[in-house]
């Protein structure tokens, strides 16, 4: 099925492209710097899952209603299992580790605000389509978005950073 995409359109999908580069360039670059392996594997899963929501938004600037197939929904699903069952699983740092835990708790607040406003422009986006389709597919993608917001809350709640 092809999109035919109005210019308002086209311009906020090429905003929520430039927001899905930048968090992937973030996660990227902060699962190096992250000292806990944890933070690390939640850092990497994520860079992963904006890929792919940069592919879903790259095929509908190119006139594509991509489908969000149920394969790719499970796969996601059991990464952010994966996520919170490690983190369930997890300590508070210890004292010796605070600069770490520091460094650590900053890439997650910037992070978690991150997510917040791209979470905000996709809200935005979906009330200015006109294609349900489309509106569909970019709601799929802010519940991520959100899901991602959570799983950083919960990290920084279980090692006493929020």
């Amino acid at each position: 099925m092809t999109l035919n995409l109005s210019q308002k359109e086209k311009m906020l999908l090429q905003d929520q492209q430039n927001h899905e580069k930048i968090c992937i360039e973030k996660y990227q670059s902060y699962a190096n710097q992250a000292q806990d392996p944890q933070l690390k594997q939640l850092f990497s899963s994520y860079a992963q899952q904006e890929q792919q929501h940069l592919n879903t938004i790259t095929q509908m600037l190119n006139g594509q209603n991509p489908n969000m197939s149920s394969s790719q929904q499970q796969g996601q699903q059991q990464n952010q299992n994966t996520v919170q069952s490690n983190m369930q699983n997890s300590t508070s740092a210890s004292p010796s580790s605070q600069a770490a835990s520091q460094n650590d708790s900053t890439l997650c607040t910037d992070m978690l605000m991150t997510e917040k406003f791209v979470s905000g422009a996709y809200d935005t986006a979906i009330f200015e389509f006109a294609d349900p389709n489309a509106r569909q597919t970019l709601n799929h993608i802010q519940k991520e978005e959100q899901k991602h917001g959570e799983g950083i809350f919960q990290y920084m709640q279980s090692k006493g950073m929020y």
